[in-house]
């Protein structure tokens, strides 16, 4: 298997990454060490820093677009403004877990972005809702799925707020044995409503639990949102699906240099 992500090193509140030919240096706040090999740092192909307002330095280095892959699925690759590229490698794990997971199930993918569990639950046999508020991820994610050529595979690419799709999907009786969600710490709907986790998680996953087949499988929950730790995730699940067994724990940015932390992870599993 192909594996065109690593992390080179990470420290001083930044991490040095390998996107195949492409090496770059971005935020990590949780990279609260020193490097391990400072001098390698400036032969990064760019960097991105929020210090001054978000900022790139040497994007002119930078393809336009690019192709990798990753724990089994390719990926298009570009710098945006807000110095994301189309993917977090921090959920390969996940992705893992995903395909292994999801054979013969009805899967829901919500605030799916770029695709990555949404391919690997396809890749998996499983049927498939990829649902996001932005209609340019959403042609992102399904140009991801002809890189793979998962294009003809049964999946919906549905672009709209969630909370409203939920409350559909409900009225509709459909149903699903694994839901997927990362939802942003804030974030817009598809008709400029806002999404704060602190405050709307708690309807999320109720309106979550109404559209889970009788017999379900997972709910896959993520987060980067700081300050919301596994216990405090394990204790929403567990309370949202007290039939469940719950897991967690930390993703992690993973290859040469030291683990680092980037965001948890939380499942309740049947």
């Amino acid at each position: 298997m192909a594996e065109d992500y690593e992390l080179i090193d990470s420290g001083n509140g930044r991490k040095f990454e390998r996107f195949g030919r492409v090496t770059l240096v971005r935020p990590c706040s949780q990279a609260m060490w020193r490097p391990d090999s400072p001098e390698n740092w400036a032969r990064a192909t760019a960097t991105f820093d929020r210090e001054d307002g978000n900022q790139w330095h040497g994007r002119s280095s930078l393809p336009r677009e690019w192709t990798i892959e990753t724990a089994g699925i390719r990926f298009k690759l570009s710098g945006t403004d807000f110095g994301h590229l189309g993917i977090f490698p921090e959920q390969r794990a996940q992705w893992d877990w995903i395909r292994e997971h999801s054979g013969g199930a009805s899967v829901l993918n919500l605030f799916a972005y770029s695709g990555g569990s949404t391919l690997a639950a396809a890749q998996g046999g499983a049927e498939v809702c990829h649902l996001d508020a932005s209609k340019g991820m959403v042609q992102w994610a399904r140009d991801n799925a002809a890189l793979n050529g998962l294009q003809d595979r049964p999946i919906r690419w549905i672009v709209d707020d969630v909370h409203k799709f939920l409350r559909r999907e409900f009225r509709r009786e459909r149903r699903y044995d694994g839901i997927i969600l990362d939802p942003p710490t804030f974030g817009r709907g598809a008709g400029g409503e806002t999404y704060k986790i602190e405050r709307d998680l708690q309807e999320t996953l109720t309106l979550v639990k109404g559209v889970l087949s009788d017999r379900p499988r997972f709910v896959l929950f993520s987060s980067h949102t700081p300050g919301l730790s596994c216990m405090v995730a394990e204790n929403i699940l567990a309370q949202a699906f007290p039939s469940a067994k719950v897991e967690s724990g930390e993703m992690l940015l993973e290859g040469r240099g030291r683990p680092c932390p980037s965001g948890i992870y939380c499942r309740a599993v049947w």
